[in-house]
């Protein structure tokens, strides 16, 4: 980055006797080697033992020497060249500090390699020719305080910008002069300024000297200096800064965002990590002990100069842990990157517990160790808050359903009232598309009209699911129930005057579903028995579903399982697909890997063949689901999300759903992909598909695609839970939980637990012991908490562990608490792991300093850079409690938060 010097030293009036003793070291630096040009031959030598004692005195007696360019030339490479530029250098900027004010005039006008504008290279804005005896008198005479800027530039950069030249300076200066006037609090027409450019070889820089015609004007903060250069490195690189700029405010942004995530991988190692600090554990005790014979408040900044020690002590003990000392680096990392942009130097680091905007731990500390000993409880106040678990917030995954509904017609079987007519093949052609006809879903549902009102059966059904759907026409609940009922209608009237097993597989299908008709299981079962008992694959495949859910017959896995084989024997793919599930799950039969892989094969191949016979959105969401977990066939997304995409183009809900999913979760995805997927999203929903309900109410309650609205999240997980979707009931229960409704979140929590939702279980089991806003049970809690760990939830095994390692309210048991806490150990649970290796020991001491590492990643969490600034007022009173606050935690009375930095 193209970089400016800027140093504005002054001069006070009267005083001779410092400038005396300096004088005296400038006649020493007079006779210091290098004083003479060097020889090329020895420009590049190692700087010699004077050099390197002259530039260490430099240094120690003008500190501000360490941000020339000269010093980093030096540091880089410490030659007798680079040596004697940085001496001369360094004499010359700090000139001020050893000569008597005329000097200073005649010296940076007429020294060696200074351009003459004339007889010496001073300049003013005039224009007209200075006299400089004069101007050196003037100065030397002036009863107020004198200013000697310098501004230095590197060589390239001045040669590339046109400023290696004593005119170019001039006419900047003067531009620019009425600026550096009003910083310096100088009324314009009291303002006087005069420069000299000194064409140094590597390093070009102005001497300036300003002050007040009246010598009573004139004030000079670091702030103003700070606002003189940042106006001149505007002006100098203006062209160019506009691109630093912008590349500066890209590199700030990428290393926030990767700091943001390597801060969020350290806040959660604190928030989920143990401490195990035997000199925290000692200082904990000492100060606990202390406190109790401690009176009045026992907040930090009340406390006495010893205890106020211990608990910094404990802090900076704190701050030796890699995950905090890691997280405190990296946010003095982000401070210091923006202070960068305005200083040059940069302020020391401080320790944690000096650390003002950390000082909130403190308070923390004192009350951690006021309440040691109570942390003999299983679940405290403020217990360890245990981080969402793997799969708490994941929902239900759907299969490929296996209603009966899903499954399409077969066309060869139709008698000839339901005909499978050419215009009706025409229809389906436009409907789904195929490689000879384009989709065309308006010309689909004309043919379909057309065809239904000659009195085709077919028509009338797949008419009335084109009303029900939108799906090339306006979706019409009534119109669609209307053209369902005729079609039942019809199939039932060609079922009397010549019965068809074909015809009795539909009628049990619309029965099944509740198409045109009441729900009626039993009317569907009596159907699909008839066309079945004609060994009819379609009906044999439907009823074993009835069988297996217990719907309209007594549940039977074994009855299920034999109709289904019946079914598969015909290369009914249907039925092979639920072959494999069987046989992997192990329903009806014993679990069979081997077998449960064959089936999945049949069935693939056997939904591809029908696919390419009779395109259907409910096959194609079958084969795009099975290539996209490689079941039956090898995994191939990109395929799958071809045949996905066609299903959800005909508004198939499943595969709505999941090609919603994929693209909410592909951070790469374009806007209107992710306005698409919430579309997809709400269709599902809105058709009642309760996984849909609850992705779209986790939506609305986390915000991003959709605005964060949790009247619509309560709305949708409700919906989703009528319908009997555990994760909906288990995010109901949080969210009353968080709304401190706890005997509401109890009802969510235990609809949920009684359809095995582990972290239900968990949750529920946790408050039934807390007794927090509820009735208290332990024995309740125990066997929540029982039914959680044995599906392995960790958390559950350690509650389980500790509990029955304390015995509180409940008969004490070393062997059963070793059996939870290995269980949950051997998850990683390091708090298990904890009292494993420390069954005999009081958990109190540990409890507290890792509940310390918790509250320094809460805090942590907290110092995050807000997206904007700004200026907040509060009113009197609030101004009190802040300021009664800011005592408590060890702030002056008028200790003010430091405000924001405004760059002009």
């Amino acid at each position: 980055m193209p970089r400016i010097i800027f140093k504005c030293p002054y001069i006070k009036p009267g005083t001779e006797k410092a400038a005396a003793h300096l004088n005296n070291y400038v006649r020493y630096v007079a006779t210091r080697d290098g004083t003479d040009l060097l020889k090329p031959d020895k420009a590049g030598q190692p700087a010699t033992k004077k050099q390197r004692a002259m530039v260490e005195r430099l240094l120690r007696d003008f500190p501000v020497c360490r941000g020339m360019f000269e010093y980093e030339d030096y540091q880089s490479s410490p030659t007798r060249a680079a040596a004697s530029e940085f001496i001369t250098r360094a004499i010359e900027d700090n000139y001020d500090q050893i000569a008597k004010r005329e000097n200073y005039v005649s010296y940076i006008a007429q020294r060696p390699r200074a351009e003459r504008l004339g007889a010496h290279g001073l300049f003013n804005g005039t224009g007209d020719a200075l006299e400089l005896s004069r101007i050196a008198e003037e100065v030397a005479n002036h009863p107020g305080n004198v200013w000697l800027p310098i501004i230095s530039l590197r060589r390239e950069d001045a040669a590339r910008l046109g400023y290696d030249n004593a005119r170019q300076w001039q006419s900047l200066l003067s531009t620019y002069a009425p600026q550096i006037a009003d910083t310096m609090n100088i009324p314009w027409e009291q303002f006087r300024w005069y420069a000299s450019y000194h064409d140094e070889g590597t390093h070009p820089h102005v001497h300036m000297v300003c002050y007040s015609a009246d010598g009573r004007s004139g004030f000079l903060d670091q702030e103003g200096i700070a606002r003189i250069k940042s106006g001149l490195a505007k002006n100098i690189f203006r062209q160019e800064l506009t691109e630093i700029y912008r590349q500066q405010t890209q590199r700030r942004d990428e290393l926030v965002q990767q700091s943001g995530e390597v801060m969020k991988e350290l806040i959660r190692q604190m928030l989920s990590g143990t401490l195990e600090n035997p000199r925290i554990a000692q200082l904990m005790g000492e100060l606990a002990q202390r406190l109790k014979s401690t009176s009045g408040k026992k907040q930090y900044g009340y406390l006495k100069a010893p205890l106020k020690a211990v608990v910094d002590e404990i802090v900076d003990e704190l701050a030796k842990d890699a995950r905090v000392s890691s997280a405190y680096d990296l946010w003095y990392q982000l401070r210091e990157e923006v202070l960068r942009t305005y200083r040059d130097d940069l302020p020391d680091r401080l320790p944690l517990s000096r650390q003002t905007e950390f000082k909130r731990i403190k308070n923390v500390v004192v009350e951690e160790a006021a309440r040691l000993g109570e942390h003999t409880e299983v679940f405290t106040p403020a217990d360890i808050q245990e981080p969402p678990q793997a799969g708490e917030d994941a929902g239900p995954e759907p299969e490929a359903e296996s209603e009966s509904s899903d499954v399409p017609e077969e066309a060869s079987e139709a008698p000839p009232a339901v005909v499978w007519s050419d215009r009706y093949k025409r229809a389906r052609s436009f409907l789904f598309g195929d490689d000879d006809t384009p989709q065309d879903h308006e010309q689909a549902c004309r043919l379909f009209m057309e065809e239904a009102l000659g009195g085709n059966a077919l028509a009338m059904h797949d008419l009335g699911r084109l009303l029900a759907v939108g799906t090339g026409v306006e979706a019409d609940a009534e119109q669609s129930h209307a053209w369902y009922a005729k079609a039942l209608s019809a199939f039932q009237t060609v079922e009397r005057q010549r019965p068809n097993r074909y015809v009795e597989y539909r009628i049990g299908k619309m029965y099944a579903g509740g198409i045109g008709t009441e729900q009626d299981d039993a009317a569907a079962a009596k159907w699909f028995s008839q066309a079945a008992a004609h060994g009819y694959q379609y009906a044999q495949y439907s009823l074993a579903g009835l069988y297996s859910r217990g719907k309209g017959v007594p549940q039977d896995d074994g009855k299920a399982l034999e109709l289904y084989t019946l079914a598969a024997a015909q290369e009914f793919p249907y039925a092979a697909w639920e072959l494999g599930k069987r046989y992997r799950d192990g329903i009806g039969c014993a679990a069979d890997g081997r077998q449960a892989a064959r089936y999945f094969s049949a069935a693939y191949d056997g939904f591809r063949t029908l696919a390419d016979q009779r395109p259907d959105d409910r096959l194609q969401y079958r084969i795009g689901w099975m290539l996209l977990r490689g079941v039956g066939t090898e995994r191939d997304e990109r395929a799958a999300l071809e045949w996905l995409e066609k299903s959800a183009e005909l508004k198939n809900t499943y595969a709505e759903y999941q090609m919603a999913k994929h693209i909410l979760a592909d951070p790469s995805a374009k806007p209107e992909q992710t306005r698409q997927a919430v579309d997809w999203l709400t269709h599902a929903a809105e058709s009642g598909l309760d996984c849909a309900q609850y992705a779209l109410g986790k939506l609305y309650r986390d915000g991003g695609p959709v605005a964060q609205d949790m009247t619509q999240a309560v709305m949708w997980f409700s919906q989703a839970a009528e319908r009997g979707n555990q994760y909906a009931m288990y995010a109901l229960g949080k969210l009353r939980l968080e709304a401190d409704d706890p005997a509401a979140a109890r009802r969510w929590f235990r609809q949920s637990a009684d359809l095995g939702n582990q972290f239900a279980q968990y949750r529920l089991g946790k408050l039934l012991l807390s007794g927090d806003g509820v009735a208290k049970d332990t024995a309740g809690a125990v066997r929540w908490l029982t039914e959680s760990a044995e599906q392995g939830n960790q958390y559950a095994q350690y509650a389980l562990g500790k509990l029955y390692l304390l015995g509180k309210d409940i008969s004490q048991d070393r062997e059963s608490a070793v059996r939870w806490f290995t269980l949950a150990a051997e998850q990683g649970n390091e708090y298990a792991r904890y009292f494993l290796d420390h069954m005999d020991d009081s958990p109190s001491l540990f409890a507290s300093a890792t509940r310390l590492l918790h509250h320094m990643g809460r805090i942590f969490q907290e110092r995050a850079p807000p997206p904007s600034g700004g200026i907040s007022f509060v009113d009197s009173k609030l101004r009190r409690k802040i300021r009664e606050k800011k005592i408590a935690m060890g702030h002056k009375p008028d200790d003010h938060e430091e405000q924001g930095i405004e760059l002009k």
